[in-house]
């Protein structure tokens, strides 16, 4: 009996050593953070003991899960890839793509009545994340569907907001005439990066787009009498509406219609593109580039369009950014910017619409309303997409392929 049970002992022990080992390793990293603190008014030290208890115990069970979890994802206890709960649900999904018309009223009204029940504060939060909604969706263009890696997308966010910024102070240029053609500056200059770019892929397609968007930020942080330096631009127009004069809280509710609207339109837009022929170029370049240009598909244009079409929303964000701000400098448009920005994509789930919505608003709201837990927030947010990356690689929901079946009716010797 003692010979049956000595494999389980020794499995269980070797873990707990492990485990063990993990926490005096994570208490060992963790001891200036959470146990030191200085006073340097009082000239004091103070000391927090139990902080050290908590990281070992903590790092002790959620190590022991962590590999429990690992073993049960590497030995296949779990379904079949094929037969997933997001697999399942997006099937449903397509098998029936009507909802319920309670389902939408309701969630009309909520959007309606928003601006009116909460607070400017949280009206603010909402249009920032809705401004990322648009911003996920135009990445997700470029990286998602194209498989293009962009970690300088905020070049073309920082292109449309300098273009209405300056167009408004030298000219006087309204909202409305501005945000056209900051998408289609954007756009031009979402063009002239494809370009150089077209033979690059992977790591350096990567390496080029990120000096490409710190090329952007150095020339607008450096070039005084164009972009008025570190000092930037202020007193920008925000959208007028009829030539109404409206106070701040009235430009707040009237700016969230305007990103309401705007996202539904790039919902529309981006979902078509994908189903459509271009969209369907796309999803092959990123699959193989290879075979794709082996059936005809003209890779030159499908990456120029993909790099075009992505950057002409950042423009459209980046004129909506400085209508909110009224106030933008270089400052604004670093390579962290970009890092979130691909991070949405990543976390929602590549080529995926609805991930990409979910991804902005889990990763642009949840900040903000945990900020009593402001000091752990960055931690928070990598051990989250550590977690993300190892157990739901392809994102938070995976974009869902449209599927065409033949059917053929054998009493009547007829397709369907």
């Amino acid at each position: 009996m003692a010979t049956q049970w000595k494999p389980l002992i020794e499995k269980i022990t070797s873990e707990l050593v492990k485990s063990l080992l993990v926490a005096a390793w994570f208490m060992f990293l963790t001891f200036p953070l959470m146990v030191i603190r200085v006073h340097p008014l009082e000239r004091t030290i103070e000391w927090r003991w139990m902080n050290m208890i908590y990281v070992g115990v903590g790092s002790f069970f959620l190590s022991f899960i962590w590999r429990y979890l690992m073993e049960r994802k590497d030995g296949g206890n779990s379904k079949e890839e094929g037969d997933t709960w997001q697999k399942r649900v997006g099937l449903r999904i397509r098998s029936d793509k009507r909802i319920s018309l309670s389902g939408l009223i309701a969630i009309g009204i909520f959007i309606f009545i928003f601006p009116f029940i909460f607070s400017s504060y949280q009206t603010q939060i909402m249009i920032t994340a809705l401004m990322y909604v648009m911003l996920g969706l135009g990445l997700n263009i470029v990286v998602g569907l194209a498989g293009l890696l962009d970690l300088g997308y905020v070049a073309f966010y920082a292109v449309g907001a300098y273009c209405y910024a300056l167009l408004n102070h030298h000219f006087g240029l309204s909202f409305w005439m501005a945000l056209p053609l900051s998408g289609a500056l954007a756009a031009t200059f979402g063009i002239l990066l494809g370009f150089p770019v077209l033979r690059l892929r992977g790591d350096y397609l990567a390496i080029v787009t990120l000096g490409f968007g710190e090329i952007i930020r150095l020339i607008l942080e450096n070039w005084n009498e164009f972009s008025f330096g570190p000092s930037g631009i202020a007193g920008i127009s925000r959208p007028g509406f009829f030539g109404m004069e409206l106070s701040l809280q009235e430009h707040t509710v009237y700016l969230y219609f305007i990103m309401i609207m705007l996202v539904v339109l790039t919902v529309l837009v981006v979902s078509r593109l994908r189903n459509s022929r271009i969209g369907r170029a796309w999803i092959a370049l990123r699959e193989d580039e290879v075979a794709c240009q082996a059936m005809g598909i003209d890779k030159t244009k499908t990456k120029l369009t993909a790099f075009a079409l992505g950057a002409t929303w950042a423009g459209l964000v980046g004129c909506i950014f400085a209508a909110k701000t009224t106030f933008i400098n270089p400052a604004s448009f670093t390579f962290m910017e970009s890092a979130m920005i691909l991070s949405i994509v990543v976390l929602g789930g590549m080529g995926s619409i609805v991930g990409v919505i979910l991804g902005a608003f889990v990763l642009i709201l949840l900040p903000e309303y945990l900020r009593a837990f402001s000091e752990y927030r960055m931690l928070a947010f990598g051990a989250a997409m550590v977690i993300i990356m190892v157990f739901r690689p392809q994102g938070i929901i995976t974009g869902i392929r449209q599927r065409y079946e033949f059917h053929r009716n054998t009493q009547k010797g007829k397709a369907r």
